[in-house]
Parts: structure tokens; sequence; C-alpha cells
């Protein structure tokens, strides 16, 4: 099974990866499958693993949790053309090259709220620290597949380090609103 995540940047521009084992896990983690520097991405986020010819993902107990076209889930299988989000990043899942025209999410599963955890008290300082960035080997990559022999794969995604302190701005704006 052939599987791809497509992700959606702001600007209109796509990157796709290739799901590099039959059971890959994304996280904040320098040693997931998939490394997303971004803080609103937990350690060990989800799991993505193909088993009898289907794709299923697995919530790995993140804390902003993982969402399949805009629904929280624990556990679901997927199909071509679902839409995956991990912390601010929307994917589409695209499965033995289905579906063949790669669209974006509609703006309902681009707008989900990401709900604060149960008891989390408000923020209330008006001057925040500014949001710690993990280190890694080239610290201007924040997205990148482990592949054998693969360069790292942030050389266009360079861009995105505006974008995500962006999003990171406009998740503790509505964080401040609950």
């Amino acid at each position: 099974m052939d599987v791809k995540l497509v992700l959606f940047k702001k600007n209109g521009t796509q990157k796709a990866f290739d799901l590099p084992s039959t059971s890959s896990v994304i996280g904040r983690r320098h040693d997931c499958d998939l490394w997303i520097a971004l803080k609103q991405v937990s350690k060990r986020h989800c799991q993505l693993s193909v088993d009898n010819g289907s794709l299923k993902v697995r919530d790995l107990g993140s804390r902003n949790g993982t969402f399949i076209n805009g629904k929280k889930v624990e556990h679901v299988d997927v199909k071509p053309g679902d839409y995956l989000r991990v912390g601010p990043l929307t994917f589409l899942l695209q499965i033995d090259g289905r579906p063949a025209q790669i669209v974006p999410p509609p703006d309902d599963i681009l707008a989900a709220d990401v709900k604060s955890p149960a008891g989390a008290k408000k923020a209330t300082s008006a001057k925040k620290a500014a949001p710690k960035k993990p280190a890694a080997a080239d610290d201007d990559d924040l997205i990148d597949f482990d592949e054998p022999g693969d360069a790292q794969a942030g050389g266009d995604l360079d861009d995105l380090e505006a974008e995500f302190a962006d999003l990171d701005g406009e998740i503790d704006d509505s964080l401040e609103d609950l």
C-alpha cells in the first residue's frame, strides 16, 4: 500500500511525504518517523499503520488530539481523501494514488477548534515568553520524515517558520478567549 501525506500550506502550496514504513509515528520527538518541531504537536502524537490492506490512525495520548475530517479520534480506519490534522497542520491522506485530485480541506475542517484540556487555567499574563522550538540538527527544518539516506525534507519548508509563529499566536489568542 502506497501512502502519502499531503501537507497544505497557508500560501496554497503543497508538500507530499511518503509514509516510510507500515507503522509510522508522528510527533515532536526527533526520533519519530515524521518529526514536526512545533509545540502544539505532542512528543509522540499519533501513529499511522497499515494492517490487512487498510490504513489506521491511532492517537498516542496527545495533548491537543488527533483529528480526521475535523473530528477528534482515538483509533480509526481511514480512507483515501480523508484529512488528518496534527497540531496546526492538515494533511490529505492519499492511498495508492487516490484521490487523484488533491484539494485543500473545506474551511470547517481547517477551522475546527482545539479545545484546552479539562481543568486548564486561562492564561492571564499580557506578556508571553517567546515559544521555544525544539533543537534540531538543522534548526530551520520544522518537519521531516526519517527516511534512510534521505536529506532533510525541510529545504522548501524554511518559509514555514514565520507561518508557524503566526499560527502559534492565533492558538495563544484563542486559548485566552476560552
